[in-house]
């Protein structure tokens, strides 16, 4: 209840939520220089959503792709296409990124990735069983040799570089 209680500071009421959303975002935004901050409560409300349901009915949402291009936009501060653009889900400066997101009942950390598709970077977007979330960017170039037009692309495959957690 102490939690909902609000106090005047600086001549206004400022409530311990506020506070704590604050937190939060400078927490965010000292890991993630060009963090999107104002997506963050989106980002966290969906990503808790996913998680009850789950243990509430041990069935998943299909909200794990709209998490991971949230997290992108966060952490990289891409700008996300419209739903449903052909070809890459938004742009890092001048190039275009693909974002794909492992699920946390994905029994594989394995993505595959249309060779048609219209990207330079790919940002792999992991959700583990804990609703832990982590990514990798990898250039297109440095991406495995395809196959039948589809790259298939595993967590350990990419490196380092350009990983968040």
């Amino acid at each position: 209840m102490w939690a909902n209680r609000a106090f005047y500071d600086d001549g206004e009421w400022v409530t311990w939520s506020e506070i704590e959303e604050q937190v939060r975002c400078k927490e965010w935004g000292a890991k993630y220089p060009n963090a999107k901050r104002s997506l963050i409560p989106y980002f966290e409300e969906l990503l808790s959503l996913a998680e009850q349901y789950h243990w509430e009915t041990g069935f998943h949402l299909n909200l794990y792709g709209d998490i991971g291009e949230l997290f992108a936009a966060i952490t990289y501060g891409i700008t996300l296409n419209k739903n449903y653009a052909q070809g890459s889900d938004g742009r890092l400066g001048k190039d275009f990124v693909e974002v794909k997101t492992i699920t946390p009942f994905k029994k594989n950390d394995v993505v595959t990735v249309k060779t048609s598709g219209n990207f330079n970077k790919l940002l792999v977007v992991r959700i583990n069983e804990d609703f832990e979330v982590s990514s990798k960017l990898v250039d297109r170039k440095d991406l495995p040799k395809p196959s039948g037009g589809i790259f298939r692309v595993a967590w350990g495959q990419i490196p380092v570089t350009g990983e968040s957690s």
